[in-house]
């Protein structure tokens, strides 16, 4: 696998940026899934980053260096990761000039990952990963522009007891640290709303068939049902129950919000909700910003682009701020910043956590996701 990656880094894949400024150019790395089951995910997250420094560089630059944005391969694996990071630490005792890292895409991989940047001069800043601990290690150099699951198990909760009127609700998880962790708090903060918890059932991470689940959850009689885990179970979860005649309301979580949930369920995902940590781009944004998306990127902007392209403007404004490049200068200037965005103002608190979180509801409807709540 290491030779993919570096393969990968060599290539310098996905570079943003022409001709270099007057200092030279600047490194942002993009850490995440280009390849394997989450790659269309990666993927949306850094052709925002790629508009987002494309659009800084057309306009001067960042204190007068081009930024250069290198995609780096994780594959959804924490092994890889940590050869990513130990790539980026081998650019940085180098010499070379790195701002910062955007990425990881999954909490696994940013776990793995910190324990080289968190002793680095860079900032990483987090587009989707989401798991609590992350801002709980007391790590100077690291950011999210998504809320933690503590956040994003309140609001589904809320929306399964408030919006949905759910009284009993079954919670399956994956057994990854986020699918364990969002378990943990979904439970908290359904019985802290008075629902009742029917059942809880881990599954495998990539499992595909759900024979024994679908009959205990038949057996449990829930109202609601509560998915943590990934796209790569979700939609097969989903075509399971509907075929068993379970159609109660079910909500999952951030990871199954990309296209394969819809793809791969067989036409069976229509009326189900899944949380995110964006908007839709079609209310965030405006139909230049979509057009010069499609002229950098090819296609059109998807599930986690708005992130990326706002883990790109903070990390610049970052710098500006601080008016240097310099990885713990950069950090303390986004704690003290009010910066805005497409998706609002962006403020830290001191862990690196959001003051202001948002998570976003979507509904399954004529087989796209339509933002509800």
């Amino acid at each position: 696998m290491r030779w993919v990656v570096l393969w990968l880094g060599l290539l310098g894949l996905l570079v943003s940026g022409c001709a270099p400024g007057p200092k030279g150019e600047v490194i942002v790395y993009v850490a995440a899934p280009l390849s394997g089951f989450q790659a269309n995910g990666g993927q949306t997250v850094v052709g925002g980053v790629r508009l987002a420094a494309e659009e800084i560089n057309r306009s001067g630059g960042l204190l007068g260096y081009q930024i250069k944005v290198i995609a780096l391969d994780d594959e959804s694996d924490s092994e890889v990761a940590v050869v990513v990071a130990e790539q980026v630490r081998e650019a940085v005792q180098r010499g070379e000039r790195v701002l910062g890292v955007i990425g990881h895409y999954n909490s696994g991989q940013t776990l793995a990952a910190m324990e080289i940047y968190k002793d680095l001069p860079i900032v990483v800043i987090t587009p989707t990963a989401s798991e609590l601990s992350l801002t709980q290690r007391g790590y100077r150099n690291f950011f999210r522009v998504n809320a933690n699951d503590a956040v994003q198990a309140r609001i589904d909760a809320a929306f399964l007891v408030e919006t949905l009127g759910a009284r009993r609700v079954a919670v399956v998880h994956n057994d990854t640290e986020y699918g364990v962790g969002l378990r943990d708090l979904i439970i908290s903060e359904l019985e802290r709303l008075g629902a009742e918890v029917v059942l809880t059932l881990q599954v495998a991470e990539g499992q595909s068939e759900y024979a024994d689940e679908v009959r205990r959850i038949q057996e449990a009689k829930p109202d609601a049902i509560f998915y943590a885990g990934y796209e790569i179970e979700a939609p097969y979860l989903r075509a399971a129950l509907v075929r068993a005649g379970i159609t109660v309301p079910m909500l999952a979580s951030d990871g199954a919000f990309l296209s394969a949930t819809i793809d791969e369920s067989d036409g069976t995902a229509e009326g189900m909700y899944v949380s995110a940590f964006a908007p839709s781009p079609a209310l965030a944004v405006d139909e230049d910003w979509i057009k010069a998306y499609q002229a950098v990127e090819y296609r059109n902007p998807d599930t986690y682009s708005i992130n990326g392209y706002v883990a790109m403007t903070v990390l610049a404004e970052g710098a500006r701020r601080a008016d240097d490049i310099e990885g713990l200068k950069v950090a303390q200037a986004l704690r003290e910043a009010r910066i805005d965005t497409v998706i609002g103002p962006v403020s830290y608190n001191e862990n690196g956590d959001l003051r202001d979180p948002r998570v976003f509801i979507f509904q399954v409807q004529d087989d796209t996701f339509v933002q509800v709540q």
